[in-house]
């Protein structure tokens, strides 16, 4: 009987308040598949479970949270060193998962960078380092950011450490060639007729130093992998190389004297070829994350905080909260603030796409990295460092662009059996010349073309380059795509669902009427202007605003509490009283008959109405108030546009139906939903997935999110609330609903680049992996296509760079 291996995880679990606690959690582990034991203790919040080998802590972990609780997580990002292919990453990947806790783990082999999440604070970055070094390769903290990290690492990848400190890798490339060089004329001169053959003594003396001295790295990391029980492209170099370059020593050694083929330029072809190749594949990676380091450089080192009545100037890293700071005309903003004194107007290009300097006044928001223009003006710091709109828009990309795509997981299946696959497919294809009578010569080399012709390296950064490409052109833009998943979803978008206020409308709405049922209209703003007078909703702000136009002092108020979805209530003198929608009355069974024509006069203009009322132990109606909020200029070219691209447009909003519907028609929105509650755009949102349709959700308040998160891309507006942008996959940093068109249109663009490149990757070897085995390539035309392939991916992604949002007129 064969015994199975078994593996202990401890977890640690958050949400136990009590024995009965631990006994739900352990039952519920106990049930999960492959799990022998469990033993959950309370005091420490942990539990130790025992099962069999497969055992995954990310499966414990979904147990747990079914079950009530929670597990807590930590994240780490380490830069790896030494991939050289999809299949490099894969394994990193794998080891990664196998250390204990470990819930989550994505490698990027662009970024060149892993992101693992485990359980709690417990599996230090020396154990999932050493779990790194223990599959063949390199692993640190990645304390630099993402952007400048994997291009200081792409630049030589697989570079040996002795090596660098001697000569940099074009000095290297440039020496290989230049050894190759008189190994490949006689080749070249022989099509013109001039037969030259190089004594054998000197192809010797060439090919060496290019295949044991510049060919090092390949022979090190293909050692690495071999004691790690896996493959990757070096190790297929390596042994195409090799066998190239003993083939020939063998022949020379065996024949003295006589004229016959050697095959060292082949070999040191390749090498050099395959070298030029990585070196020119590493300097387009660090075009793909130029769009990290853009927004990097916009920090400015210094800041001039009020020190009393004088100014001094300090590290901007240096800044708290409510630091006042002043800023010259020219320079970049150090933090995110609000002014205080002077004007100007700020170039917020870089941060928002907006392409005009936008005018700028106290008591007016300004971002840190924007460039200010003519005026000196103070502004109060309200973020700084990690909380900054620029910190927020920096980790945003770098999330996007460490991320794996769905579509990612074919190329991983593919790379997990791809170097095996191709050793095998060589050894077949050698066997197989030698038995049809060609000799070991003819056999040997066309293996060799066949290990030389795979190129796992385009599988893997076929997907991870455009999405760096394209997530970082789209972030200089204003569109800040959260994750790669998002980034594919929102390409295949065929319904987009608006909230109103803020997004299709400017979000700032005025009184626009009032009506006192007992003619009174004066005492109706004053109590209405009380009950609002602690909330920060548009509509209270255009009440409070409209009270304070007429010179009516604001009425004490007490109990102020908010209904979502319906409005709110406060005691104003003594008195209960309730603002809000119509269903707010019908629940304290309160009729507006009398003031319904008004109203309903107000809602076919396009008005939103709300009601006040007396809720005290005499209920009756008080008054109507009418509020108008602008559609935005923008709006309608949005919806006319997502037209145009096939998209069916739905307006989700908890205004009465004849405001919603006026705005509808105005707009041309195909469906309008009216007096929807927060919860209940969730519900319309699910409805619509049901019925096929992949959906997006669009807003920027509070009570966006629960639609947010329901849709399959949420999309925020980056004027919004915080709350909605955290939601999102993807936020628009201008409140320009025509940017969502230009959102779809460069993840359009973005996923069929990504196909483009796995269609070529795939078919080069498709293609190129059987004509080497049938003997129509040589391993030199192999070796220059293994780095052309390479070269051709990335190069296509970086073709995202030059993509422009349509211009808005």
């Amino acid at each position: 009987m064969t015994a199975v291996s078994i593996k202990e995880l401890d977890l640690p679990i958050s949400g136990m308040t009590c024995a009965s606690c631990a006994g739900r959690v352990e039952k519920a582990l106990a049930a999960a598949p492959g799990v022998r034991s469990v033993s959950v203790n309370l005091a420490t919040e942990t539990a130790r479970v025992t099962g069999e080998a497969g055992l995954s802590a990310n499966a414990l972990a979904a147990v747990v949270r079914k079950a009530g609780y929670d597990v807590p997580t930590h994240e780490y990002t380490l830069a790896i060193g030494g991939m050289t292919c999809a299949s490099c990453a894969g394994r990193v990947e794998k080891a990664l998962a196998a250390v204990p806790g470990v819930l989550s783990a994505s490698v990027n082999l662009a970024t060149e960078r892993a992101s693992v999440t485990v359980a709690g604070d417990e599996t230090d970055m020396a154990r999932l380092a050493a779990a790194v070094t223990k599959a063949g390769y390199e692993a640190s903290a990645a304390d630099a950011p993402a952007g400048a990290g994997a291009s200081t690492a792409s630049a030589t990848p697989t570079t040996s450490a002795a090596a660098s400190r001697q000569l940099s890798e074009p000095s290297q490339i440039a020496i290989s060639a230049a050894l190759t060089l008189p190994l490949l004329a006689p080749m070249v001169l022989e099509v013109f007729g001039v037969h030259l053959m190089l004594p054998a003594w000197l192809q010797w003396a060439l090919a060496t130093p290019v295949q044991f001295w510049i060919g090092a790295r390949f022979y090190r990391a293909a050692w690495k992998a071999l004691l790690a029980r896996t493959g990757n492209m070096d190790l297929l170099v390596a042994l195409g190389t090799s066998a190239a370059y003993g083939l020939s020593l063998y022949l020379w050694l065996t024949q003295p004297g006589g004229m016959m083929n050697l095959y060292f330029e082949a070999a040191s072809v390749v090498i050099t070829l395959v070298r030029l190749g990585k070196w020119l594949e590493a300097r387009a990676k660090r075009q793909t994350t130029e769009a990290i380091r853009a927004l990097q450089s916009l920090r400015p080192e210094t800041a001039r905080v009020r020190s009393g009545t004088t100014w001094r100037e300090v590290p901007a890293a240096a800044l708290k909260v409510g630091d006042e700071v002043q800023v010259r005309p020219g320079e970049r903003i150090p933090m995110d603030g609000v002014i205080l004194e002077g004007g100007t107007h700020v170039d917020e290009s870089m941060l928002t796409g907006e392409s005009l300097p936008i005018s700028k006044g106290p008591g007016e928001k300004v971002i840190g990295g924007a460039v200010n223009g003519e005026g000196l003006f103070v502004a109060r710091t309200s973020a700084v460092g990690t909380e900054s709109t620029l910190a927020r828009i920096i980790r945003a990309v770098e999330d996007a662009q460490a991320a794996k795509a769905p579509i990612q997981r074919l190329v991983d299946q593919v790379s997990a059996v791809f170097v095996p696959a191709i050793v095998a497919i060589a050894a077949v294809t050698c066997i197989g010349w030698w038995l049809a009578g060609a000799g070991w010569s003819t056999a040997i080399i066309n293996a060799v073309a066949v290990l030389v012709i795979a190129c796992p390296c385009a599988l893997g950064l076929a997907t991870p380059t455009a999405i760096m490409a394209g997530t970082g052109v789209a972030a200089r833009h204003g569109i800040l795509i959260k994750d790669a998943e998002a980034l594919e979803l929102l390409h295949g978008v065929q319904v987009v669902a608006f909230d109103k206020t803020g997004t299709l409308t400017v979000g700032h709405p005025r009184l626009a009427a009032h009506v006192a049922a007992d003619g009174d209209h004066q005492r109706l703003l004053a109590l209405a202007a009380a009950v609002q007078q602690g909330s920060e909703h548009p509509l209270a702000r255009a009440m409070r605003d409209a009270a304070q136009a007429d010179n009516i002092a604001p009425l004490p108020a007490q109990d102020m509490k908010a209904v979502p979805g319906y409005g709110v209530t406060a005691v104003v003198d003594g008195q209960p009283l309730a603002l809000g929608n119509e269903r707010m009355l019908d629940q304290h069974g309160i009729s507006v008959a009398p003031l319904r024509e008004q109203a309903r006069a107000q809602e076919q203009g396009g008005a939103t109405v709300s009601w006040l009322a007396s809720i005290g132990s005499s209920p009756a109606l008080i008054g109507m108030l009418a509020f108008g909020d602008a559609v935005k200029p923008e709006s309608r070219q949005a919806v006319e546009r997502l037209h145009a691209l096939g998209v069916r447009t739905v307006m989700l909003t908890g205004d009465n139906q004849g405001a919603a519907d006026h705005i509808g028609r105005e707009l041309g929105i195909d469906e309008v939903h009216a007096q929807v509650l927060p919860q209940a755009k969730g519900v319309v949102i699910a409805e619509l997935r049901k019925a096929g349709k992949r959906v997006a959700m669009v807003g920027d308040g509070i009570n966006d999110a629960p639609a947010l998160a329901s849709a399959d891309v949420g999309v925020a507006m980056g004027s919004g609330t915080d709350v909605a942008m955290q939601t999102a996959g993807v936020t628009l940093m201008r409140g320009d609903p025509r940017l969502l068109v230009d959102a779809i249109d460069i993840s359009r663009r973005t996923y069929s680049n990504i196909r483009q490149n796995l269609f070529w990757a795939f078919i080069f070897n498709l293609v190129g992996v059987p004509l080497a085995a049938f003997g129509l390539l040589n391993p030199m035309i192999a070796g220059a296509a293994m780095a052309f392939s390479s070269v051709s991916v990335v190069s296509n992604a970086l073709r995202l760079k030059r993509w422009r949002p349509a211009q808005h007129d």
